[in-house]
């Protein structure tokens, strides 16, 4: 709870995956992926309550493992076409008996490296706030473009060719979500017109979908000696 504001973490993980089956409780570095983002949750006090969506027996059982709550979601929202926004509210409607939540927080099992901090500074940021919902982003310093006819155009022509006189760009990564539930129930989506953004290092920032990311995660946390 954050100034009187009630806050519920979302954990979404189907247990249907086209590139990886099972991902979510792939081993990496010895242990299931899932349990990296129970644990930077768990170390969040101001959350007043971690769930984890999920169809998948073998995923509700890790979770359980480690005394977290599982929500069991109906097959029909745990497709490839269902969106995550479907069983954020579908949460809410199964806790709809318990302590109203005036926050969703939604992390995705996908990104081992985010941490405790920035789940507690993106709370922070909208709670102080008058927006309906907020994203991280990361930093890329890449020259972006579109092919126009074969032809590279780029996005900001005035910026300078060598990389390190550049200023960042940023894209949406899948760290952290935090939207009012209001604004969930109206709309049915994380997306707002007023959209706040909180940038997170480049080393939280992997978003693991397919086997060539779970080597590269693999040696990031050998590496930093996080696993």
């Amino acid at each position: 709870m954050i100034d009187g504001k009630r806050f519920l973490a979302v954990i979404p993980a189907r247990g249907g995956s086209v590139s990886v089956p099972l991902k979510n409780v792939r081993p990496v570095c010895g242990r299931p992926l899932l349990a990296y983002t129970i644990d930077a949750a768990r170390a969040v006090n101001e959350l007043d309550l971690v769930v984890v969506s999920t169809d998948d027996r073998k995923i509700a059982a890790v979770a359980k493992g480690m005394g977290v709550r599982v929500i069991d979601r109906p097959p029909e929202l745990a497709t490839n076409e269902a969106s995550t926004e479907s069983a954020l509210l579908h949460a809410l409607d199964t806790l709809a008996g318990e302590q109203p939540f005036e926050f969703v927080v939604v992390l995705e099992p996908t990104s081992p490296f985010r941490t405790a901090q920035t789940i507690r500074t993106c709370m922070e940021r909208i709670a102080a706030s008058d927006a309906p919902s907020l994203l991280t982003v990361g930093p890329t310093y890449q020259s972006l473009g579109r092919l126009e006819n074969g032809v590279f155009r780029r996005l900001d022509p005035a910026a300078p060719r060598r990389r390190q006189d550049r200023l960042p760009l940023y894209f949406e990564c899948s760290s952290v979500y935090i939207c009012r539930s209001e604004h969930l129930r109206r709309t049915g989506s994380l997306v707002a017109d007023v959209w706040l953004a909180v940038p997170v290092p480049a080393e939280e920032v992997l978003d693991i979908n397919n086997a060539e990311d779970f080597v590269v995660a693999e040696a990031l946390m050998n590496s930093r000696g996080t696993s």
